[in-house]
């Protein structure tokens, strides 16, 4: 069984991925492609042949992946994701496998993988969630697995749409504990987002606190207006 697929600050994902929470005309994190950082990652050789994306959303780095010829597991707790996720591999002739499952537990994914990509799900986990998170992550990799983890950064603005921002001694702190962490650096994620969709959501009353153009306006963009958001880049390796 899986949970709601609600974040800590009350974010329904599901009804999100259903298009049902006004967050704009299209999702913030869908920029149709993998990631850059997930890229750069497979290019450098350092993703193993059996992946668990965790938080996989719609699919995409996933799918690169797997046309890279790795095994992957997409996981994601929102049903409608997981099925435009497999959608998504069809239309691109890419085997990927794909299931609805709770990332704090990971039930019956014990002793599987020997690389785990975590694109973005870290900061929605409260902090008793992101413990039984690794504590599953631990369950469901092999000793010596590699985990890539990017969660938002403290240097976003305290009023951007995130439930939780990081430093680099709370991920030390935390993941440190059960991980031992080879690389951790400040790092961009792609969005498919704008300032001004944000803006605009604001009037929607979807956010729990309005945001700050003046704060927005210090973030960098990509050659289409869309922001590049601050993120840890994290790699650790499961003693």
């Amino acid at each position: 069984m899986t949970e709601p697929a609600i974040d800590e600050d009350g974010v329904d994902f599901e009804q999100l991925y259903q298009g049902n929470l006004g967050v704009g005309p299209h999702m913030p994190w869908d920029i149709g492609a993998p990631q850059p950082l997930v890229v750069e990652l497979e290019d450098a050789g350092e993703i193993g042949q059996d992946v668990l994306d965790v938080g996989c959303g719609l699919g995409d780095n996933a799918i690169f992946l797997a046309s890279r010829g790795h095994r992957v597991t997409g996981v994601d707790g929102a049903p409608t994701a997981i099925r435009q996720a497999r959608e998504r591999a069809v239309a691109q002739g890419v085997e990927v496998e794909f299931a609805v499952a709770e990332a704090t537990r990971l039930d019956g994914f014990e002793n599987r993988f020997d690389t785990v990509v975590d694109s973005a799900l870290y900061h929605c986990l409260n902090e008793p969630a992101r413990n039984d998170y690794l504590a599953a992550l631990v369950r469901a990799t092999k000793p010596g697995a590699r985990l890539h983890l990017f969660c938002f950064s403290d240097e976003l603005p305290d009023s951007f749409p995130s439930p939780f921002l990081f430093s680099e001694a709370g991920l030390r702190e935390t993941i440190g504990k059960s991980w031992t962490i080879t690389r951790l650096r400040p790092a961009v994620y792609a969005s498919a987002t704008t300032a001004a969709d944000l803006l605009a959501t604001n009037e929607t009353g979807a956010l729990s606190q309005p945001i700050d153009p003046e704060a927005l306006a210090g973030l960098g963009v990509d050659e289409r207006g869309n922001l590049q958001l601050p993120v840890w880049q994290l790699t650790a390796v499961r003693p």
